[in-house]
């Protein structure tokens, strides 16, 4: 399926991804770079990790009453050309102070849950793992207690295994740490 995703994926429309995203800017913010934490800011997340994000959506794996209702009305080239025109974009820097306490506390507990291992060094994200760099942090928090919670599933377990270890202080310190960098 992903050698699929890549062959189709190279026909997308960075430019028609960018018409098409005109009903995205009221929640991710102009070039998807959202200024709230219930929105996570799309600019230079991969193109890969978007469509599948949007896919999920569309087929039901992944749930939210606001993007649910739009994906289902997208075609794949449509999630195609959107992803495309995201991962183009740059993202803004956060207004996003975090306290070095919790920095120093979060990146002891991301070192030994082993996130670099599939975000990478800085949080930079790869194919289908998203950037956490630069992320909303109250959105990142969010995710991470929905992994927990279970009412996130489309991650192939991964970060719901990861969240089952994690306290509510321990996700706190987190956010706080993938909020220091950039």
């Amino acid at each position: 399926m992903n050698a699929l995703i890549a062959a189709d994926s190279g026909a997308a429309d960075a430019e028609a991804g960018k018409r098409k995203a005109e009903t995205c800017v009221a929640c991710h913010g102009p070039n998807g770079n959202s200024v709230s934490g219930n929105f996570p800011i799309l600019a230079g997340q991969t193109a890969r990790y978007l469509y599948l994000q949007l896919r999920d959506y569309k087929e039901g794996r992944r749930k939210d009453p606001n993007m649910t209702p739009l994906a289902e009305a997208l075609s794949r080239e449509d999630m195609f050309d959107l992803a495309e025109y995201f991962s183009r974009q740059k993202p803004a820097p956060l207004n996003f102070k975090p306290d070095p306490k919790r920095v120093t506390a979060g990146a002891r507990i991301a070192a030994d849950v082993l996130c670099t291992m599939c975000h990478l060094g800085q949080m930079k994200g790869q194919n289908e793992i998203p950037r956490l760099a630069g992320q909303q942090p109250d959105y990142v928090l969010k995710q991470l207690k929905d992994f927990k919670a279970r009412t996130r599933t489309n991650d192939g377990g991964n970060m719901t295994s990861v969240t089952q270890t994690l306290s509510d202080e321990d996700m706190l310190n987190l956010t706080h740490y993938i909020g220091s960098l950039f």
